[in-house]
Formats: C-alpha cells, sequence, structure tokens
C-alpha cells in the first residue's frame, strides 16, 4: 500500500464523523452504480483499440509477406538470366525487407498480448462490477424497507395507548406462552430427528461391521459354514503357492 494511499485513509479515519454527518450513503451507492456502468463504454473502447491495432499490424505483416515473396521469385529470374547485377538489388531489398516483418512480427505479439490482457482484465472487471452492483442495490432496497418501517413506527407511535393496559399485559403472556410452546414443540421435533438420524447411521454401521467381518472370516477360512474360494493366484497357476 502507497504511502499516500495510507495518509487518505488516516485522514479519513480522523474527520470520519464529519464526513458521515455530510455523505448520504444512498446517493452515493447510486453514483458508484452509474460510475460502474460508465466505465464499461470506456473499456470496450479501449479494447477495440488494441483489436485495431492487432488487425493493422497482421495485415502490414500480410503485405510484406508478399513483397518478400515477389522478391524472391525475381532474386530467382535474375539469376537464371545470369543478371547478377539485378539480383544483389533485390537480395539487398530482401534483407530490408526482413527486417521490417521481423519488427512487425514483434510488435504484432506485443499487440496480441495487449489484446488477451485487455480481455482478461474485462471479464474480472465486469465480475467485480457485477458483485458490486448487487451489493449495492441489496442495501439500497434494505434501506428502502427501513424507511417503510421507520413510516409506520412514526404511524404507531402517534396513537394512543391508554385504555388498553387492562388487556395488554394477559395478551403479551398469552402470546409468550405460545411462543414458548411452539419452540419447545420444533426443539423436541429436532431432537427426534437428529435421533432417529443417529440411529439409524448406528445401525447401518452395525450390519456393515457384521458383513466386513463375515468377508473377512470367509477369506481367512474362520467360517465353518462357507468354504473360501481359492485365491486367484493359485487357480491362474496350479503349481505355484499363494503368497500371503
Amino acid at each position: 500500500m502507497s504511502l499516500w494511499v495510507r495518509f487518505k485513509r488516516a485522514i479519513k479515519a480522523l474527520f470520519g464523523k464529519a464526513v458521515e454527518s455530510i455523505e448520504d450513503p444512498k446517493l452515493i451507492l447510486e453514483q458508484n452504480i452509474r460510475e460502474l456502468n460508465e466505465q464499461v463504454p470506456k473499456m470496450n473502447e479501449h479494447i477495440a483499440s488494441v483489436k485495431a491495432t492487432v488487425t493493422l499490424l497482421e495485415k502490414e505483416l500480410e503485405k510484406y509477406q508478399r513483397e518478400y515473396n515477389e522478391l524472391i521469385a525475381r532474386v530467382k529470374a535474375a539469376l537464371s538470366q545470369n543478371r547478377e547485377d539485378l539480383a544483389e538489388q533485390y537480395a539487398l531489398r530482401v534483407e530490408k525487407l526482413k527486417q521490417n516483418i521481423a519488427q512487425t512480427q514483434t510488435e504484432l505479439e506485443a499487440a496480441r498480448r495487449a489484446y488477451e490482457k485487455a480481455l482478461e482484465v474485462k471479464k474480472l472487471f465486469m465480475r467485480e462490477r457485477e458483485r458490486k452492483i448487487q451489493e449495492a442495490r441489496a442495501a439500497l432496497q434494505q434501506y428502502e424497507r427501513a424507511k417503510w418501517q421507520a413510516k409506520i413506527a412514526d404511524a404507531f407511535e402517534q396513537f394512543e395507548v391508554g385504555g388498553i393496559d387492562q388487556t395488554h399485559d394477559e395478551m403479551v403472556r398469552r402470546l409468550q406462552e405460545k411462543a414458548a410452546q411452539y419452540e419447545a414443540r420444533l426443539e423436541i421435533a429436532m431432537d427426534s430427528v437428529d435421533t432417529s438420524r443417529l440411529k439409524v447411521e448406528e445401525e447401518m454401521e452395525r450390519i456393515q461391521a457384521k458383513e466386513s467381518l463375515s468377508r473377512l472370516k470367509a477369506e481367512l477360512g474362520l467360517s465353518s459354514e462357507s468354504t473360501p474360494p481359492p485365491p486367484p493366484q493359485q487357480q491362474a497357476n496350479p503349481g505355484k503357492s499363494p503368497l500371503l
């Protein structure tokens, strides 16, 4: 973390209360959503520019390659006519063209890497953008619900509570008793489900243990009810003794 970032955070911590009194979280979140959406066209424009550079370099490389093939053909034709002077001129142009091709190839590779990197950055940005927007919208929805609840609370606070004290405590007590009964029933039901599941699992483990022991006895020749099958090696090679 840079020193400037740490300094800004320290200043914000010192004057946090003052900032909170001025900032409106709702307006700031809405502005953040707009800014995140506005960055998408800018990023697309940047990626398109990089892609255009790749396309231009590819076309330039194709042009150089065509020129190279034409010069090679001219060199061969000149040599076939014993025109060494013309072949030397063409050979010099070939050398210069090779340099241009090598430089263009280097630039094209760099542009392609930049384009791939730009696509990766966009992918990460879009994922983070979606997460932040969803988070902000959820916070805004929660804020709106809280405002609605506050309005209802204000409305109820305006009603008079006198004259209902005779039944208020009794009704509260009854509701509390019912709530306690429902909670007790839920706990009993949950305990019953968990106990039944545990018993089933324990029974299955006992059955599996018995089956495993029976198979092991059969393999070791300890079972009186069944004769263990001969080992696979003994069946395949009767003349060899089985390995333990």
